[in-house]
Order: structure tokens, then sequence, then C-alpha cells
């Protein structure tokens, strides 16, 4: 970044802001540093304030940057977000700092060139470890609300290294196909949990993406698609058993069961076909279309639920590195609401 000014002026710090004199007005028109207030000073963020000292931009009154930033990491997130400032800072972009925010500090970037009063802010960020629990629920609310903003929602993670790793968390909404036509009647015979078909249905389930080949004439489904299809009242059992019956004793076999039949049922309407994501480590591969390669892995989250962002980064990453989608499809209420994780670059 181009930084024109060169004022250098002794700054104090109140314990909560840096305060600059009226002609350090110049740090905010020209670069968006701080906020001037009635009287004309210029108030600092800490991580402002620090980021200037240390271009000598400023002086510290009492202070030097190793003592202002011992004082200021008394709060355990500042230090990662110091440094996510600075990062930001130093790709060319104008960041402005908010606090407090519900969710906590949120930072605001511009678009290289732009600047308060001078643009508009192209992203909402905020800054976790990657120790900390990921809250869905929270970065759901994140989400909407950057969403109505039009703006971007970025988070930054860093490591215990202080690497810093950026993600777009996304609220997709999915294009609906047109879901396929089943025909009723169709019959299976149960072993255990599982069911198997034979004759003419092989072909019509085949092609609609449900089951595995057995052999040469047995077609098997698994638990959730033997349970689709008889709601949807397309199967019955040769056992007579219920679909109440079978979803409990599908529930019993499997803990997670319920919540990621939800899903299930929830890409069906799509139009989409889900199928096991286990050799990936998720609860499911999702096509969109009739082609050999699924576009997304998805894992059902159950209400409340929170994660490690480590067990998220690898998600992402694996999802990344085989060239798919990553969605958590949280459970709230009646809704299953997907959020897209995406690494990008800044």
């Amino acid at each position: 970044m181009n930084e024109k000014y060169s004022t250098r002026v002794k700054t104090i710090f109140d314990g909560t802001y840096c305060i600059a004199p009226k002609d350090a007005a110049e740090l905010y028109d020209q670069n968006g540093y701080g906020r001037v207030e009635k009287d004309g000073r210029l108030r600092l963020e800490p991580e402002e304030a620090l980021y200037l000292a240390a271009r000598g931009k400023i002086d510290l009154k009492d202070y030097t940057f190793d003592t202002l930033l011992a004082r200021c990491s008394k709060e355990p997130s500042f230090l990662r977000s110091f440094i996510v400032y600075r990062d930001i800072r130093e790709r060319g972009y104008v960041i402005t700092v908010h606090r407090p925010e519900p969710s906590g500090t949120a930072y605001r970037i511009f678009q290289r060139g732009q600047r308060p009063g001078k643009g508009t802010s192209r992203y909402l960020l905020r800054v976790l470890s990657e120790r900390d629990p990921v809250d869905f629920a929270s970065l759901i609310r994140d989400a909407k609300k950057t969403a109505n903003m039009r703006k971007q929602f970025v988070l930054a993670v860093l490591d215990d290294e202080h690497e810093i790793t950026y993600y777009e968390i996304r609220l997709p909404v999915p294009a609906a196909q047109e879901c396929p036509v089943i025909p009723s009647g169709l019959s299976a015979k149960q072993t255990g949990l599982p069911a198997f078909v034979t004759g003419d249905a092989v072909e019509t389930l085949q092609k609609n993406w449900f089951g595995t080949m057995l052999d040469a004439s047995r077609l098997y489904l698994s638990p959730a698609e033997v349970l689709w299809l008889m709601r949807e009242g397309h199967l019955t059992l040769d056992t007579g058993m219920s679909a109440d019956e079978y979803f409990r004793a599908a529930e019993a076999g499997d803990p997670e069961f319920s919540v990621k039949f939800r899903v299930y049922c929830r890409f069906r309407a799509l139009g989409y076909y889900p199928r096991s994501g286990y050799k990936y480590g998720h609860h499911f591969r999702v096509y969109t279309d009739s082609t050999t390669h699924s576009e997304m892995l998805a894992q059902a989250v159950p209400d409340g639920d929170i994660s490690p962002m480590w067990a998220v980064s690898r998600s992402v990453r694996l999802a990344h590195s085989v060239k798919k989608r990553m969605l958590f499809v949280i459970l709230t209420g009646d809704e299953e609401i997907p959020l897209e994780f995406a690494r990008i670059k800044m």
C-alpha cells in the first residue's frame, strides 16, 4: 500500500483506545485508520496503534510497542487479532475494527483502493484459533447478517505457530432439480436392517442412484434408502414392518441415524443423489446430476453441536483435496441449513 502521510504524533493509551491529537487526522483521511472524534482527535483501536507504531508513524506515550502489546495481550484473543489485522493491512487492504459485537470483535475489510467514506467494505471478518470451538449457530447468524449487508463473511483461523488460514463462510441456496419419477408397488426382502430388490425394480432404482449391487441380480439398499422409499410410498418390506417401526429399528442401531436421515431427505427433495460418504470420513457424498463424480461432502450437525476448529479444518482440506465443496448441514428446529466452508486467498 502506498501510504502518503509522514505524520509522527504522540499517542496516549487510555486503557481502551489510543488517542492521537488533531494533526493525526490525516491517518484517517488517507488510509482509514481510526475514527475522528468530535473534537478532532483521532481514536485508534489498539491493533491500529500498534501497527502504526511498528511502522514509525506514531509515538506511544509511556509505552513501547512491546509494553503496549503485552498490556493488550492480557486479553487472550488480542495477539491473534493483531496478527490478522497486520496481515490484512500488509496485503493492501484498509481494515477497520468494530468492538464490541454480539459475536466478539469484527473487522470490516474494504476493497483495495477504497476506505471509510470513500467506498464500501467487501468483507466482514472474525478471528479464531485452531483450538477454538466452532459454534455453528453463531456462524449462521453472522453469515445471514453479512449476506443481508451484501458482503462476504470470512473467518481467519490461526494455528499455534500463528500462521493464518482464511475461510469464506457461505449460506448456499441449492438449486432444486426435477425429482425422479419412481413407481409405487416395489417390494424388498429385508435382511437385518438392509433390504434388497430383484427383477425390474433393480433397473428402476439404479438409474435413480439407489442401492449397491450385491451380485448380478440383487440390489441392496441402505437403511436411509429403504426408509425414504417407504415413506414416499414406493416400497414395502416382505416382513410387513411399517416405516415407523423401521425408523425405530434403524435409530436403535445407529445413534446418528435420525440426523443423517433428515439431511438425506433434504437432498432427495432437491432432486440430488446422496450416497454414503464414509470413505471420506463424512456422512454423505452428494451428486447433483447423473455424473460419475460427486460435487459435495456433507456432514449432518445436530442443533447446538459445537466442533473444534481443527476438525472443521480437516474436513475442508479433505474436501478441497478431492475437488468437492464442504457442507455442514445444521439442523435447527424443522430446518436443515447448509453452511459451506471454502478456503480462500485474500
